[in-house]
């Protein structure tokens, strides 16, 4: 019975663990199905046997490259990156091999050696050419930009406005030309405009220089300035007529304050502003003389006549003429024909027609009156005070704006009325404003003041207002008629086209006293002094003029000197006079000496050079000379000072400087050309002309430059093998022993040789030593007769004794003897025993 349920038992078993392995196996077919149709997963096809190894390869690699690289892994996995491939694809791409030099093989690799020693060379070829390109684009770049730099310096340094302190000084620089052909020295850098300014100026200086009544520049240079055909610069020129044309200002005084405080312009600028709009006045009128209809007697009221009726016929509608008011006077509105009769300046022609218009405008015509009869006297104060009283009550809202512009030029009311109806131009501002100026009012509510409307123009409304750089023209005459000269003359200057135009005014100005200059000629071109009243600058006009001279201070030096010859009453920072400085800086720049100064004659006389036409009690050449010496020796260039202290009559220094130059190269072999030879040539002039003639310089001086001559003999003939006449030199001048008894002799003297002779002794002892020892070697290769053998002792013996005098000396006096001087010396003395 037991077996039986033993085998049921079993067979259950099978058939629960079929069923459930049919159940699993179900599973697993819906699981795969699911997977199948899944898009989101890969499918897997590994065992798990492939699985462990595949993640235990995972493992190692993440345990072996770290934290970092693993986070990397994660970082760059999750995005869908395979880090891996990418590093190996990076590891292949090397850039290192394509500019690098190939590596060496093994020589007896024939075709590989080759190509790699083709490669080789081309790599190098293009390493090379790309250095030298980047070393080429360096320099090119800095040069560019410093160019720039420069250019930008002076223009910044010229134009800036700074207070007078002590300022840095611009050296003279080049500056590329357009030369042009002219008869001087070939090829000059002056144009037409600047060769007939510079011949002005040339023909001023030479009355001047002779003591002759000085011409008015202004007049002249304007002469000049209409031969260019520009009306534009003709304007300018007309404008400084005026302004110069007043009472000269002493030279004691500073012009700057009394410009400020007289304000001597005012009435010469509304004079030229009257006298410009009468000449527009009758222009306009002679283009229209039909519909002008002008008749009767010509003068000023029948000019603003015509005027104001060919005005109302052609701008009727014009805003200018709505709600004019009081009437007319032969047949012309009132007020306009008032207003432009004061603006021809004509107060008489005004006064007419007030008069002609009858009752009501009493006050006007007595102030009208008052001006006519006394013009150069203040108006009565009650009466322009009842003027104004009478504008704020009634005039201010009058419909009438030439009424309102006669009241306030009249009575100087409401300084903030621009009057924009009438003045539609800059001169019709300008003229309205300077007559609202009144130089002795002390309320400046009610006064429009002189620095008032300089700094309206110079500050408030200033050059971008004007648009002044496409007409510099303009904005000049405005600073010049608001007395403004500096600055207008350095506005002026900034613009290569007027430049030249601009600098010949500064020159008038500054010859009329008429320019402020600065306390320091150090200062830039254009600054402030504490001490003017505001807006006022000052210009320095040495600077000015130095920077227009430097374009052709080479190429024309006699240009260059005229124009150097206004610098005449300044000084430097040194107390010396600039003109003669300008000229010592001219001479080392251009290096024309002899053009400058002229040259030294035979007979001790010097010739003369441009420098000598200038010659007065306060310019002298020989001065000059001397500062350029002084300047040549201070640069090491002995040489030329040489020339210069002659030129001067300095003959000490010529001489010193001539000795200190041949203890340099009296040792040295005399060659064509060389300074040696140049040095000795000037020894021997020196020698010609001072030699019995009265000469400024030390017994001491003239004793070593002579030495040093007969030193440069000695070695002239000891170089051409002549020892006889060397050794002849040696004798008489007793510098080195010849024999030991000398030897005392020659050490005494040493202690009074001064230190430029000094410095030959070591080389003249090796000279006389070669001497000596070329002598014993030729004595002793002589084949004599028995009887001349004690000759030849007696001369081999005497050649000794000369060379052990000659060590001796070398060991005994102070001086420390340059290299191996002694060494050679001894072993020389040790061959001829």
């Amino acid at each position: 019975m037991v077996v039986p349920d033993l085998e049921v038992m079993v067979n259950c078993a099978a058939e629960r663990s079929k069923m459930d392995f049919n159940a699993l196996l179900q599973q697993a077919q819906k699981l795969t199905h699911e997977t199948q149709v899944s898009d989101d997963l890969p499918r897997v096809e590994r065992t798990l046997p492939q699985v462990l190894q595949a993640t235990q390869e995972l493992h190692s690699r993440v345990t072996q490259t770290g934290a970092q690289d693993m986070q990397a892994h994660i970082l760059l996995g999750s995005n869908g990156i395979d880090l891996p491939k990418i590093s190996q694809k990076l590891e292949t791409l090397s850039s290192r091999k394509t500019f690098e030099p190939l590596d060496p093989i093994a020589t007896t690799d024939v075709q590989n050696f080759l190509r790699n020693e083709k490669e080789n060379a081309i790599l190098a070829v293009i390493e090379e050419v790309h250095k030298n390109s980047y070393l080429s684009a360096e320099t090119q770049k800095w040069d560019h930009m410093m160019n720039d730099w420069k250019q930008e310096k002076v223009k910044l340094m010229n134009a800036l406005i700074g207070p007078s302190q002590s300022w840095i000084d611009i050296r003279k620089g080049p500056e590329q030309t357009i030369l042009n052909e002219t008869t001087f020295g070939g090829r000059s850098s002056l144009n037409s405009q600047e060769m007939a300014y510079a011949r002005e100026v040339h023909e001023y200086n030479k009355l001047v220089c002779e003591g002759a009544m000085r011409p008015s520049l202004i007049q002249r240079f304007a002469q000049v300035a209409e031969s260019f055909n520009d009306s534009r610069v003709n304007d300018v020129w007309e404008v400084m007529k005026y302004m110069t044309n007043v009472t000269p200002i002493p030279r004691s005084q500073d012009p700057m304050k009394v410009r400020c405080s007289q304000h001597l312009f005012i009435n010469q600028a509304k004079r030229y502003l009257e006298n410009r709009y009468k000449i527009f006045m009758q222009t306009v009128i002679s283009e229209h003389l039909r519909e002008a209809r002008r008749g009767g007697i010509p003068s000023v009221l029948n000019l603003v006549g015509s005027f104001v009726g060919l005005k109302l016929a052609t701008h009727g509608l014009n805003s200018s003429f709505i709600g004019l008011q009081d009437g007319q006077v032969d047949g012309k509105p009132l007020w306009p024909m008032v207003y432009y009769c004061l603006r021809c300046g004509d107060i008489a022609s005004a006064l007419k027609c007030m008069q002609m218009a009858g009752q009501g405008h009493e006050d006007l015509i007595a102030v009208l009156e008052e001006k006519c009869h006394n013009p150069e006297q203040k108006t009565n104060p009650r009466l322009e005070l009842q003027i104004r009283m009478q504008y704020k009550r009634q005039i201010r809202n009058a419909t009438d704006p030439y009424k309102r512009a006669v009241y306030c030029i009249v009575g100087c009311c409401d300084i903030q009325e621009p009057h924009a109806d009438i003045a539609k131009t800059t001169d019709d501002f300008l003229w309205i404003q300077l007559s609202l100026i009144r130089t002795d009012g002390d309320d400046s509510a009610e006064h429009l003041t002189c620095s008032g409307l300089q700094s309206m123009i110079l500050e408030q409304y200033g050059e971008k207002h004007y648009n002044a750089n496409e007409q510099p023209h303009l904005y000049f005459q405005l600073l010049a008629l608001t007395g403004q000269y500096e600055a207008g003359i350095e506005f002026l200057s900034r613009f290569e086209k007027y430049r030249v135009h601009a600098v010949h005014i500064g020159l008038a100005l500054n010859e009329l006293h008429m320019i402020g200059g600065p306390r320091n000629l150090q200062e830039p071109l254009l600054s402030v002094d504490f001490e003017d009243p505001h807006p006022m600058r000052r210009l320095n006009i040495a600077r000015l003029i130095m920077l227009y001279v430097k374009k052709f201070e080479i190429t024309d030096p006699p240009e260059a000197l005229h124009y150097f010859y206004f610098l005449r009453n300044l000084k430097d920072s040194e107390g010396r006079n600039l003109f003669l400085v300008s000229v010592a800086d001219l001479a080392i720049e251009c290096r024309d000496f002899d053009l400058l100064f002229g040259r030294m004659q035979r007979d001790g006389m010097r010739s003369r050079g441009l420098i000598d036409q200038f010659e007065t009690v306060h310019i002298d050449a020989r001065t000059v000379c001397e500062m350029v010496a002084e300047k040549f020796v201070k640069k090491g260039m002995f040489e030329d000072a040489i020339k210069m202290f002659d030129l001067a009559s300095q003959q000490e220094q010529a001489l010193r400087y001539t000795s200190i130059l041949l203890s340099q190269v009296v040792h040295h072999a005399n060659k064509e050309g060389s300074l040696r030879e140049r040095v000795q040539r000037m020894a021997h002039e020196f020698t010609e002309r001072y030699t019995g003639a009265e000469k400024n310089c030390d017994s001491q001086t003239w004793s070593t430059f002579n030495l040093l001559k007969e030193l440069a003999a000695f070695f002239d003939y000891y170089h051409g093998k002549n020892h006889q006449s060397a050794m002849d030199i040696l004798e008489r001048i007793k510098l080195v022993p010849l024999r030991m008894s000398d030897l005392d002799v020659a050490v005494n003297n040493f202690k009074r040789l001064s230190g430029e002779v000094c410095k030959a002794i070591p080389d003249l002892l090796l000279a006389t030593m070669d001497i000596a020892y070329t002598k014993y070697k030729t004595m002793k290769g002589k084949d004599v007769a028995k009887f001349d053998d004690l000759g030849k002792k007696n001369q081999l013996s005497y050649l000794r004794e000369q060379a052990k005098a000659l060590t001796n000396m070398a060991a005994m006096v102070p001086y420390r003897m340059p290299g191996d001087t002694n060494s050679r010396l001894i072993q020389t003395e040790i061959l001829m025993h």
